[in-house]
């Protein structure tokens, strides 16, 4: 193989080989030194400032309970004047359909029960009033009738009721917690706070109406049919700083659906019953359908502290970036621009050996 090589090399050198030099424009050089400083800027300003891109993160582990007060009194035709407590108002009959209208007993099959029935059928078609005949169930009577609902509000008072929010979150990766009961809040003024986004931004006690007004609503509208409130606390720290600065922010919106075109079924209800035996000893119930509020609370938020192997990627993105800025601008210069054709003859020159000196010592 040497032998070949050797017969083969004056073959070579006989041809006069054009090279390509590179000749950069001030003008594209001007480009990408302002393109490299785009760059520069993303990376410093977004990455590193803006987005802490030098921190690791962690999720929040969040645990939340309630507290409730407030009374009330009402005074009605059916259950007279009654006193409203926590306990009262903290708490998570068949009428003639098409399904229970009957002719006779063999219209009504023992032992079945609907969806919405209120009981066991006794199979006996039994009469409801003086024209209609239903199927008799066996039920707590009298059964429930919901077709009216009470309007203003049947405990419009709750308005004024205050509900205590304890919240404690924790950030594993950091072994971080903290509660929204902040160390500087006494019990003093736990007794005596109310939440204010402005005055008391840090207290853990709201007023109802507050709650539903500071998310554009009327709470003795919303408390007719019922309805879903949110209340989202939010916890994002910057854990290089101190953690007295690590606090919950409060906001609030409507979570249920308010659509005016499409209100089937609208707002919340739920049912609980009181059971008591009278003075025969027979057992007797207290059925409460009751349209209320429900209050969500939803816990969120994010943790950051200084890590070495995030701040080493974003750095080594950064550097990379840089490097596609002269790539970036060959590409706008020579296929984009107007003047692309001048540009290319301008960058690449061709040009002969000889014309560089190098055609003599080819000769020797």
């Amino acid at each position: 193989m040497a032998g070949c090589c050797a017969a083969l090399a004056p073959f070579l050198f006989e041809y006069d080989t054009p090279r390509i030099v590179l000749i950069r424009s001030r003008k594209v050089g001007l480009m990408n030194r302002a393109v490299q400083l785009l760059i520069l800027a993303y990376v410093i300003g977004w990455v590193f400032v803006w987005e802490k891109g030098y921190q690791e993160t962690d999720s929040v582990v969040s645990s939340v309970t309630t507290k409730a007060k407030g009374v009330t009194v009402t005074n009605t035709s059916i259950l007279g004047f009654r006193v409203w407590d926590v306990a009262d108002y903290v708490v998570p009959v068949q009428l003639p359909d098409k399904t229970t209208v009957c002719k006779s007993d063999a219209n009504c099959v023992a032992g079945s029960s609907g969806t919405h029935s209120n009981g066991i059928a006794t199979g006996k078609c039994v009469l409801f009033n003086g024209t209609v005949k239903t199927c008799e169930v066996a039920a707590w009577c009298p059964v429930e009738d919901d077709t009216h609902v009470p309007e203003p509000a049947f405990l419009k008072a709750a308005e004024n009721f205050t509900l205590l929010v304890k919240n404690n979150i924790w950030y594993p990766k950091f072994n971080f917690s903290k509660r929204n009961i902040l160390p500087n809040i006494t019990t003093t003024y736990l007794k005596s706070c109310i939440y204010d986004a402005v005055t008391d931004p840090f207290c853990p006690i709201f007023r109802l109406g507050k709650i539903v007004e500071s998310a554009g609503h009327s709470f003795q509208d919303m408390a007719i049919e019922g309805g879903i409130m949110g209340i989202q606390i939010n916890w994002n720290c910057n854990l290089d700083r101190t953690s007295s600065l690590c606090l919950p922010r409060y906001s609030f919106r409507r979570l249920d659906t308010r659509d005016v075109d499409h209100n089937v079924s609208p707002g919340y209800n739920f049912r609980f019953a009181k059971y008591y035996s009278d003075l025969t000893g027979a057992e007797r119930r207290t059925l409460i359908k009751a349209y209320g509020i429900r209050f969500d609370i939803i816990v969120f938020g994010k943790a950051g502290k200084f890590d070495i192997i995030p701040t080493m990627i974003n750095i080594g993105s950064g550097l990379a970036l840089l490097g596609v800025a002269t790539v970036l601008c060959d590409i706008i210069v020579l296929y984009c621009m107007k003047k692309r054709y001048y540009y290319r003859e301008k960058k690449y020159k061709y040009v002969e050996d000889y014309e560089q000196g190098l055609g003599g010592e080819m000769d020797q």
